[in-house]
């Protein structure tokens, strides 16, 4: 019988991955330096947040094209994009002050670490991966996000309100899309259980 031999854990793609984990308090610091007020280090926090959601976009194809898929890749690989875009949630609703971002970020955060932590307690079962929906959430959200961690004043030859509704208006896609592609991964973790339950019965 022909087995295939399943990739180490140590590679390039989760190596990757364990990256933009630790670049977190980095972004983190940077955003929040000077009460976030400082247009060098917003920019310089920009710079740092596209960089590591680039790396998101690389450990996959990586990990995809090279047979590198691994367990612990499925499972730190949400956990990274959930941390990096938890502190910008939090960093900027921290900076802004509102009581609609925190309402935003409060929800947002609750779906994603909950999701997250239904992950683990249904690991027994299976390994969820990311889905397609939550795969247009992470970039929905990514792109409001950089939206206001870069500041608009940089753009003096486009009027600031056309920059904001658009940022607005990603972010209203991206949190409609978090919570709908949430009921989902619920009723794939039910479906999942179900399903290793049958065939642990048969």
């Amino acid at each position: 019988m022909n087995t295939a031999t399943p990739p180490s854990n140590l590679n390039i793609a989760n190596v990757l991955t364990v990256v933009r984990i630790a670049g977190v308090p980095f972004f983190g610091w940077l955003l929040l330096a000077e009460d976030g007020q400082s247009i060098g280090l917003r920019v310089a926090a920009w710079v740092l947040f596209a960089l590591l959601m680039i790396t998101d976009r690389i450990d996959g194809d990586l990990a995809r094209r090279y047979n590198l898929v691994t367990d612990f890749g499925k499972l730190a690989d949400p956990i990274a994009d959930k941390a990096l875009t938890g502190m910008a949630f939090i960093g900027l609703a921290i900076i802004y002050d509102s009581w609609l971002f925190w309402a935003v970020t409060i929800v947002v955060l609750l779906r994603e670490w909950g999701i997250t932590a239904m992950r683990f307690v249904v690991k027994k079962y299976g390994v969820m991966p990311a889905s397609q929906g939550g795969k247009v959430k992470t970039m929905l959200q990514v792109l409001a996000l950089g939206g206001y961690i870069l500041p608009f004043e940089l753009w003096d030859n486009v009027p600031c309100d056309i920059l904001r509704w658009i940022t607005h208006l990603l972010m209203a896609g991206a949190v409609a899309i978090t919570l709908s592609t949430g009921v989902q991964y619920v009723r794939d973790a039910i479906e999942l259980r179900r399903s290793a339950k049958a065939a642990a019965e048969a």
